[in-house]
């Protein structure tokens, strides 16, 4: 199962590399007129249905706390932004944010053991996961014409991760428990770096266009890490455009230390929103 999922994560991957390569063709062969995508300040936002997956690991591998299989956390709807600073036709300052959090009262229906402390099946608990992610980047386009451009972006994220698993005192199948709480967090920065994209699909006009990026770091034995955010733009006026599409907003894996949480996330889901240029 684990071997099919990363062959899946491989050919979307390579399929978006592909993409890339075939419209940086295109781009290439542009005329160098007025750009359609000119500004000096870009706002973006955007409404994201986040699917999250993963888990949190104790500090010194003592127990795994499953986002879905014990947390039940489900799909829930958060926001994305961003803002662009081109202070040049071909250099850009941006910083972008997403936060995701979500609490669920559940029953448990395993026994899980997380952070030192044993929460027994049939128990009622409450479980949460909070992440806020920060990002810091500069990207040069080092292919700009009329209908787009394609860019090389080198970002630094920051992760703040925590999970919690609560119990109240509580009588369950005979037995009477204690309150306990477990928590799990990790602060995680990583240096990402990737290909970015905008193309406009129709010859003589700036009404509906592509954009997308791929961004991703090897971190030999600290982790690994990648993202994607692929969207359908449309454009209402000079300044304002829709845009909606897909992101795998992180798949995120941080090896566990004898001092340190480890850590395994996904966050995947639909995405829609506004772009507001100036």
């Amino acid at each position: 199962m684990e071997d099919g999922r990363k062959f899946r994560a491989r050919a979307r991957l390579t399929f978006c590399w592909v993409l890339f390569l075939v419209f940086a063709g295109r781009l290439y062969a542009d005329d160098k007129n007025e750009e359609y995508d000119s500004y000096k300040i870009k706002m973006e936002a955007f409404w994201f249905n986040a699917h999250p997956s993963g888990s949190l690991e104790g500090a010194g591998r003592n127990g795994v706390l499953d986002f879905q299989k014990d947390l039940s956390l489900g799909s829930y709807a958060t926001f994305s932004g961003k803002l662009d600073w081109k202070f040049t036709r071909k250099n850009h300052f941006y910083f972008a944010a997403s936060p995701f959090d979500r609490t669920r009262s559940i029953v448990l229906n395993r026994t899980v053991t997380f952070q030192g402390n044993t929460f027994d099946a049939g128990l009622s608990a409450v479980g949460d996961l909070n992440v806020l992610s920060f990002a810091f980047g500069y990207q040069y386009d080092f292919i700009r014409r009329k209908r787009g451009h394609l860019g090389l972006a080198l970002q630094f994220d920051l992760f703040d991760v925590n999970g919690t698993l609560k119990t109240a005192a509580q009588v369950s199948n005979g037995a009477f428990h204690a309150a306990s709480t477990s928590r799990g967090s990790l602060r995680a920065p990583i240096p990402v770096a990737g290909p970015d994209l905008r193309l406009y699909l129709l010859p003589h006009s700036s009404r509906l266009f592509v954009t997308g990026n791929v961004l991703g770091m090897y971190l030999f034995g600290y982790g690994n890490f990648v993202s994607t955010f692929d969207t359908l733009g449309l454009t209402l006026t000079k300044h304002l455009s829709l845009r909606g599409g897909y992101a795998l907003a992180s798949r995120l894996n941080v090896n566990t230390k004898t001092n340190r949480v480890g850590l395994g996330l996904t966050q995947k889901g639909p995405i829609a929103g506004l772009e507001v240029a100036f």
